[in-house]
This record gives structure tokens, C-alpha cells and sequence, in this order.
């Protein structure tokens, strides 16, 4: 059987000695896709407009902050621990979406009291435009040939050759097109339903989806935590239970809070 065989070069360009990764490239590629999708957002709902400039400051600093410390904490901390210049190559990939999601609700905590606007509220909208930024972080994974899954007999595996020559799930895929969907379901009823007036709703719709995605896929996932191989289920998927009873939580207050005029 012919599978595809993954090997692209992870410098996308190099010239006179500046080098852009192509990981670089679509996360950057998805700071601007979900900038886009807020301030559309913000324009059709007349929020302040001006105040997005210091939003996406605040995000994409926890982001990072919380998505590259909870990597270093939760999947390979000897490592970086002995090697603590690489805590800051982030370039070389190894960013955790738990870590991410904590650090951008610490950073809209923290930006509330500038926008004044309500922090549940803040978040349903943010929610949307994280669920197109986290397909295009997936997307960075498959160009760097990481997180990638275990072997398969599928006729849609990919070699990815610079681990091995096995056929694998590729997960990335799979994590990519579940957060699409998600995307696209959160922006339809955000648009056409009554449920963005319903706060904590749609971050709370986010949150199930997302991590319940996350706990199903990582069973073809190749466990990153090198402590963790002999566990009955892997990191990736007991950090994923509670942040998946955190969305359900949300959802049911939502519909428990009379509903505002």
C-alpha cells in the first residue's frame, strides 16, 4: 500500500542568515485568523474597536506563556529542567493547548477591567475566534512532524519520515478538522441563535467540544510524556477531563441564569 511520505523542510525560508519556520509562519498565520474573526465581532456588536489592539496583545501573550509552560510542566519537565534555554525555543514546537487555554483566561481576567465588558461575555466571543486560531496551530504540528499518531494499517496513514518510516495516524489532521467543525458550528450559532445572549454558553460549548475532541483523538496519539507510557490513560487526556466538566458546567449555569433583555 502507497502512503504519503511527510518530510518538508521546517525553515520555509532562509535568507542571509534569517530563517522563518514554517511552524513561525501558520502560528502567526493563526494569531491573524482569529484577530480577524474578533474584530469582526466587535464590529458587528459596535465594542469598542480601538481596545483590540491591547486584546490581542493580552491573548496572544497567554497564549504562548500558558501553552509553553504547561508543555515544559505537564509533558517533559527533566528535560527542560536540564536544558533550560530550550524552555524559550518555541520555535522547535511544544506548546500545550491546556497550558494555552489557562493562560488566555488568566490574560482576559486581566483585560476586562480595560474593556469593561463582562468577563463571561469576553470570553463567548473569544471562544469563536480561538476555535479557527487552534486549526491553524495543528497545522503547524503537521509541518514540524509532531504530536503525531501510532502506527496504522489505514490507507490514509502518512510516513512521517523524519520519525520513522511507519505509516501513523496523523493526528494533527484529525485535531485540525475537529477544531474546523468546531469553528463553524460556534460562528453558525453565534450568528443565528439566541445563544451568544446566554453568557458562559458558547466558551462553555467550546471547552466540551474541544477537550472532548482532544480526550478521543489522543487514543491514536503517540503519548508525549515519557513518564507517563504505563498509565491507564495519557496526560494529554486527564488534563482534558476537567476542563471538559469546567464547559459543561458553563453550559448548564448558562441555561439555569434567567436570560438578560
Amino acid at each position: 500500500m502507497n502512503h504519503l511520505v511527510w518530510n518538508i523542510d521546517p525553515v520555509m525560508i532562509s535568507f542571509m542568515g534569517l530563517q522563518i519556520h514554517w511552524y513561525g509562519a501558520l502560528f502567526a498565520l493563526a494569531i491573524a485568523s482569529g484577530f480577524q474573526v474578533i474584530k469582526h465581532i466587535f464590529i458587528r456588536e459596535k465594542l469598542p474597536v480601538e481596545s483590540l489592539d491591547n486584546l490581542l496583545i493580552y491573548s496572544v501573550v497567554g497564549i504562548v506563556l500558558g501553552a509553553r509552560l504547561g508543555h515544559v510542566l505537564f509533558y517533559d519537565p527533566s528535560y527542560y529542567f536540564s536544558h533550560p534555554l530550550k524552555i524559550f525555543a518555541i520555535w522547535e514546537g511544544g506548546l500545550a493547548s491546556h497550558g494555552g487555554t489557562v493562560g488566555v483566561v488568566i490574560a482576559m481576567y486581566l483585560f476586562k477591567r480595560q474593556a469593561k465588558l463582562p468577563f463571561l461575555f469576553l470570553l463567548d466571543r473569544l471562544a469563536i475566534a480561538t476555535g479557527i486560531f487552534c486549526v491553524f496551530v495543528r497545522m503547524a504540528n503537521f509541518a514540524n512532524s509532531e504530536i503525531v499518531g501510532v502506527p496504522t494499517s489505514k490507507p490514509w496513514g502518512i510516513i512521517f519520515e523524519r520519525i520513522d518510516m511507519l505509516p501513523r495516524h496523523p493526528a494533527q489532521l484529525y485535531e485540525a478538522l475537529a477544531y474546523l467543525v468546531i469553528f463553524i458550528t460556534l460562528w453558525l450559532l453565534y450568528r443565528y441563535t439566541e445563544m451568544k445572549r446566554r453568557e458562559g454558553a458558547l466558551v462553555g460549548l467550546f471547552l466540551t467540544l474541544v477537550f472532548g475532541a482532544r480526550y478521543l483523538i489522543e487514543f491514536v496519539k503517540v503519548r508525549q510524556a515519557e513518564f507517563a507510557q504505563d498509565w491507564s490513560i495519557s496526560v494529554g487526556q486527564m488534563l482534558s477531563v476537567p476542563f471538559v466538566l469546567i464547559g459543561l458546567t458553563l453550559l448548564v449555569l448558562a441555561y439555569l441564569r434567567k436570560r438578560p433583555n
